[in-house]
């Protein structure tokens, strides 16, 4: 049993991937779809090898494709591939944007630095915030709006800190 089974699948197996590629559209999905029915066939190989095998997988794939598609409808799907982006060769300058960063969130209150991480960094909305914290969503919006005003600010005031002394100092 085995050595026919071995036997088939080095002869047919390409064959089946790309079948089962094609239906599925997807190389590595095909890949899954044809292991599955390989293992499910290789339980009974006898009686399959004795009729029509190379017939008799192609349906069940496509059998199995049609069923996996229903099973898999409301799981995860995959997404467009960002674009892959060069890392920028100066790290140090971009561990001193995480420290100010990490600095500049500690000014914050403790339920800003809460929303604005939990909309930012966790990508919940206001009503999932809301729960998370036991509030309003109009508190989370308010919290949010203040502590990006605050962060603004201190960045503006930065930014614009070494121009205002040069006019001042400048004659007048």
């Amino acid at each position: 049993m085995r050595s026919g089974f071995e036997e088939f699948v080095t002869a047919r197996g390409d064959a089946l991937r790309r079948f089962a590629y094609l239906l599925c559209g997807d190389r590595h999905h095909g890949e899954d779809l044809v292991q599955e029915v390989l293992v499910k066939a290789y339980r009974r190989w006898s009686r399959i090898e004795a009729d029509q095998p190379d017939r008799y997988l192609r349906t069940a794939l496509v059998r199995s494709h049609v069923s996996w598609l229903r099973r898999m409808s409301n799981r995860e799907r995959p997404g467009a591939v960002a674009e892959e982006r060069p890392v920028p060769g100066d790290l140090a300058a971009d561990q001193a944007m995480r420290d100010d960063l990490w600095t500049r969130l500690g000014l914050l209150s403790r339920t800003q630095r809460a929303v604005l991480v939990l909309r930012y960094y966790e990508d919940l909305d206001d009503k999932q915030i809301a729960e998370v914290l036991r509030c309003s969503p109009v508190t989370v919006r308010v919290h949010a709006g203040r502590g990006l005003a605050r962060l603004r600010a201190e960045l503006t005031a930065e930014r614009a800190g070494p121009a205002t002394e040069k006019k001042e100092g400048a004659p007048s």
